[in-house]
């Protein structure tokens, strides 16, 4: 990565490395850089939150590091564990040569707790990469954790260090780029948001989309990437329960091309209806509503 001295070299940075970001998003990724300071995204899912920490590592060479959240999670999961089948086969082996009583006893007592039976999960390995560029740690949906691992891990995020008792103290000289995403299914904590810079991230504008679009599936031809553009931008006005993101919009674009559509129309945009809306009920709805009514506003949106 070259030095990032102003937003313009993070927008390009992240051009080229597939990620279209707009004003907003820039500014919040180069001051998390220059001040390294964690950064939290909040969104609806699907609007590329987790797509911000993929491109920062394609562009830095720093190696992603991922901490999926999910409801139990806690420090075996996200930190550290001991290899416990490892450890057993081991003092086996040490019974069985004879190596587990008398003056052996407390060397294969430290044995058992040495690196080598070190499960690094990802907190740990984030802080102790080792050499190289800094990696880019992302944790992803932390709204789906609990509470007290939401304390935990504030505590790891003020100074980048883990205490493993057996072996010490791991510390990052220089801290990881730290990316927390939310699909705020709950609050996180004001502690937590404190601790980070935070940036709340839109769908996408009609042409960013396109551009989007026309980026990531260069194949779909550009009236039909237009449209349907336009056609999702649509849906995401209809109050349905769970709106399209970018995911869903290439999605549907590729299908379109592959059905051989180079533009919308009734019967094919009805047929792959389930490339774009996942819920039955939404889909129900834009049928209610008028598939005609959808591609004509499209059209006309996307002339």
């Amino acid at each position: 990565m070259h030095e990032v001295n102003t937003v313009d070299d993070v927008r390009a940075g992240l051009e080229a490395n597939g990620y279209l970001p707009d004003e907003g998003l820039t500014t919040a990724v180069f001051l998390a850089l220059r001040l390294h300071r964690p950064l939290l995204l909040e969104g609806e899912a699907g609007v590329g939150k987790t797509e911000v920490a993929k491109s920062l590592s394609r562009w830095t060479g720093g190696r992603l590091i991922r901490l999926q959240c999910y409801e139990g999670i806690d420090v075996a999961q996200a930190v550290y564990e001991w290899d416990y089948s490892r450890q057993l086969l081991h003092l086996r082996t040490a019974e069985a040569v004879g190596r587990a009583s008398g003056a052996d006893a407390e060397q294969l007592e430290d044995e058992l707790y040495s690196p080598k039976f070190l499960v690094r999960r990802p907190l740990l390995q984030a802080v102790d990469y080792g050499d190289g560029p800094p990696p880019i740690l992302l944790i992803d949906e932390v709204d789906r954790a609990d509470d007290e691992f939401e304390a935990f891990l504030l505590e790891i995020l003020s100074d980048y260090s883990v205490t493993i008792p057996e072996l010490g103290t791991f510390h990052a000289e220089v801290p990881p780029i730290c990316i927390v995403t939310s699909n705020r299914t709950r609050d996180v904590h004001d502690a937590l948001k404190r601790r980070c810079l935070y940036h709340w991230v839109e769908h996408p504008d009609f042409e960013r989309e396109v551009a989007i679009v026309a980026l990531k599936a260069p194949d779909v031809p550009e009236k039909l990437a237009r449209q349907v553009a336009a056609a999702t931008e649509a849906m995401r006005d209809m109050g349905l329960y769970k709106p399209p993101g970018i995911a869903e919009t290439l999605d549907w674009a590729q299908a379109l091309q592959l059905m051989g559509a180079d533009e919308l129309d009734a019967v094919t945009v009805d047929n792959t209806l389930g490339s774009v809306l996942k819920y039955r009920e939404d889909q129900d709805r834009v049928r209610a509503t008028g598939v005609e009514a959808l591609i004509e506003r499209a059209t006309g949106r996307g002339a």
